[in-house]
């Protein structure tokens, strides 16, 4: 999971945009976050955003399941990623690919013929997403051990010495992406104003995840008592 290179523009953005709900997932700008779709509704999205001059697609979690056909409710910012690779299998499944590109806030939803929801974005907050962010403004060493102790508690390995290479965008952003927190943690780091805080914040989960599998408890921030 790499990070693209944005070349997108607040003023380049579209005033409506389809989006997908989907719970426990996570896109951020510079991400890149590969979908199997196959629900009729979602091929029609990806057939629409295809043709569409900008291929955007947002990518929002729901805050409750589907219940009888009625429209999920939503956390109100979401991320919109572009199309920049698709196929098409034999048995009419799409697989594609979303490049982050910048943070929405939810606006005014818009009827749709085709299935799938499509909404007014609000993207004036999250005019920084379009520049790569500055690196520091965290304990990157914490961090790295957090993560460390989140992997062994969960089972999970890490390629450790590419991770502690990586720039600090490239390690919070695709480990924000891949592990397999809550929904709500996940929503949490994106919705942090920064990259610095993003990182303090997936540090406290870490540590507090970790120190739970040990059987102690840890208060927001990973600091124990």
């Amino acid at each position: 999971m790499g990070f693209a290179t944005a070349s997108a523009k607040l003023a380049d953005m579209p005033a409506t945009l389809p989006i997908f709900p989907l719970g426990g997932v996570l896109l951020l700008p510079r991400g890149r976050l590969p979908l199997n779709i196959f629900e009729p509704r979602y091929l029609a999205m990806v057939e629409d955003a295809l043709a569409s001059p900008d291929r955007l697609i947002g990518i929002i979690q729901p805050t409750e399941k589907e219940r009888g056909g009625k429209p999920q409710a939503l956390y109100p910012v979401g991320c919109a990623g572009r199309l920049v690779s698709w196929s098409e299998t034999d048995d009419g499944r799409f697989l594609i690919q979303l490049a982050g590109i910048a943070r929405f806030g939810v606006g005014e939803e818009i009827a749709t013929m085709r299935g799938y929801r499509r909404i007014r974005p609000d993207f004036s907050a999250f005019e920084a997403d379009f520049a790569e962010p500055p690196e520091g403004g965290f304990d990157r060493l914490r961090l790295l051990a957090g993560l460390k102790a989140y992997f062994a508690a969960e089972g999970l390995e890490g390629d450790w010495e590419s991770i502690s290479q990586a720039p600090d965008e490239r390690i919070v952003g695709t480990l924000a992406m891949l592990c397999p927190f809550s929904a709500e943690e996940k929503q949490s780091l994106l919705e942090c104003a920064t990259l610095a805080e993003r990182a303090k914040a997936m540090t406290g989960i870490c540590e507090a995840r970790a120190a739970q599998a040990r059987g102690q408890s840890a208060p927001p921030g990973g600091k124990l008592h």
